[in-house]
């Protein structure tokens, strides 16, 4: 058995060398390279798509244990629902992922970080197979094992965008979007362990699951060769951002943003009205302080804008903040599913206040509404693929915007529930069939858009670059979910639901600089 010594003397800091010497070790448990080139894998083996699913149920079935088997548990054994409440604010870390992704851009290896990243994960479900009280312990486990996942997954989402060429997104996000739902299922499917054996099976199955999909995960093919740009040291990094004044504000503000999420579920500014206020007032003081330094040195600003882009920690922050059309992309990236997501969180709720059972809900809305999204996602990445990406954009983003006019229009015909009084077969019909056409049709401009965000990914910078953009999209489509609420309540369900058909179309506004994006990308090649 191989183990990964760390040093007895925890003072001392752990340098890159020594990282990557111990990331070599894990070589020793797989066969060379050349053993697994495309070329000499059996058939199944050559296929990119089968890696993307084995790829992509990796990182969905942690999820599931998360929002499903945790909860579940812990409610069992008598936990606050405050406290199983509090357990959300340890999912920040998929939101901040971004923070550590250069890590994985540096080092590379990204099999190796899956494998290392499934292994732990199978490690703390381990000790709570073990441990089953619920105790000050669960907490840091929980955070360890979020903290995992999200490393786990910048790893899965750079592999597969280098592995990827852009004929193949479409398709490839479908089979993603597919078995990503998979693996969150594959934890529900081990919740039900719970019942018949016992919570330690449950956890015990999730320890096989996870270091399974980590051995399987270091058996696919070797990553391409790319060459980092960063050749700084982090402190060289910091040096060149005092030189430059507005990049060292640019990099305030983005650790301002970061924090900002935190604060978003933690509260903690309450009572301190001028703190924000103040913390952003306190960028133009950077600025000015900068300004002055950089004033005295003499270096081509030029260079320093290559060497920032050079960068460990903020290269990819700087590359994509220099790219053109950057700031209309990320408008278009922020407002795209705006439609989508103002709707989505909304549907359960009428379907409840329409008269439909936990078991319909159950049934038509979230299984068959699961399988009918996968096939909207297989659909919608092979037009993706025929077509391309641009045209994917638009016409699939049309297409799941005119299906939010189906449950308006249901909204409209289905009176509200009445205690007692059972919906008639037509109302019934009518709701299912809405149901059907949103699930499919979500599955198509899902695949669409997933596809045109790795396009875009520079693949000598594919984890860090597309965690940034994938953390901007999951902002957008949490504070579209929180403002559906105050819509829905304050204009009723089919005002509201036809308000989402509308909030589709900004977003066509900016294809002109998608269009130009896609074509800038192009030179990459």
């Amino acid at each position: 058995m191989i183990r990964l010594r760390f040093p007895r003397n925890c003072s001392r800091l752990i340098t890159m060398s020594w990282f990557k010497e111990k990331l070599s070790l894990i070589d020793t448990l797989k066969p060379s390279a050349s053993e697994f080139s495309l070329e000499e894998k059996p058939r199944l083996l050559k296929s990119k798509l089968y890696w993307v699913g084995i790829l992509y149920f990796a990182e969905g079935f942690p999820l599931g244990v998360f929002y499903d088997v945790f909860p579940v548990h812990f409610r069992q054994q008598g936990v606050d629902l405050w406290q199983i409440g509090f357990m959300s604010l340890l999912g920040l870390a998929w939101t901040l992922k971004f923070l550590w992704a250069p890590a994985v851009d540096y080092f590379r290896h990204h099999r190796k970080w899956i494998f290392v990243m499934d292994f732990f994960m199978g490690m703390v479900l381990l000790a709570f197979a073990i441990i089953l009280d619920f105790g000050p312990w669960v907490w840091v486990a929980i955070g360890l094992f979020t903290i995992f996942s999200a490393t786990s997954d910048i790893a899965i989402d750079g592999y597969t965008i280098e592995m990827l060429e852009k004929n193949e997104l479409g398709l490839a996000n479908g089979i993603r979007n597919g078995m990503y739902r998979v693996g969150m299922l594959g934890a529900g499917v081990i919740l039900i362990l719970s019942d018949y054996l016992s919570w330690s099976s449950t956890y015990l199955a999730g320890t096989v699951i996870l270091c399974l999909c980590g051995v399987i995960c270091l058996l696919a093919p070797k990553e391409k060769s790319y060459h980092t740009r960063s050749v700084h040291s982090v402190k060289a990094e910091w040096t060149l951002l005092v030189q430059h004044p507005y990049a060292l504000t640019l990099v305030y503000l983005f650790i301002l943003g970061a924090v900002r999420l935190v604060d978003w579920k933690l509260n903690f500014s309450e009572g301190l009205p001028y703190l924000w206020p103040g913390l952003l007032l306190f960028s133009g003081v950077i600025l000015l302080l900068s300004r002055s330094v950089a004033r005295s040195n003499s270096e081509n600003n030029g260079s320093l804008r290559e060497n920032l882009n050079e960068g460990p920690m903020f290269g990819a922050l700087f590359e994509l903040a220099q790219r053109p059309y950057i700031i209309p992309i990320i408008i278009f990236i922020l407002i795209y599913k705006l439609a989508d997501s103002s709707m989505g969180f909304m549907v359960k709720p009428f379907w409840v206040d329409t008269g439909f059972t936990a078991t319909e809900i159950g049934l038509v809305s979230v299984n068959i509404g699961l399988g009918l999204s996968i096939a909207g996602g297989l659909v919608g990445g092979w037009f993706t693929d025929r077509y391309g990406i641009f045209k994917g954009i638009w016409v699939l983003g049309l297409a799941q915007a005119i299906s939010n006019l189906g449950y308006a229009g249901v909204a409209f015909t289905i009176p509200q529930a009445v205690e007692g009084v059972e919906l008639t077969t037509n109302y019934k019909l009518m709701m299912y069939s809405a149901s059907v056409v949103e699930s499919f049709t979500g599955g198509l401009g899902s695949a669409a858009f997933l596809a045109f965000l790795m396009a875009i990914v520079n693949k000598k910078r594919s984890a860090s670059e597309y965690a940034l953009l994938s953390s901007i999209f999951a902002l957008s489509r949490s504070v579209a979910g929180w403002a559906g609420g105050f819509g829905a309540e304050a204009m009723g369900y089919g005002p509201y639901f036809t308000l989402t058909f509308f909030l589709a179309f900004p977003a066509y506004l900016f294809l002109p600089w998608v269009k130009r994006m896609l074509e800038y990308t192009k030179t990459w090649d």
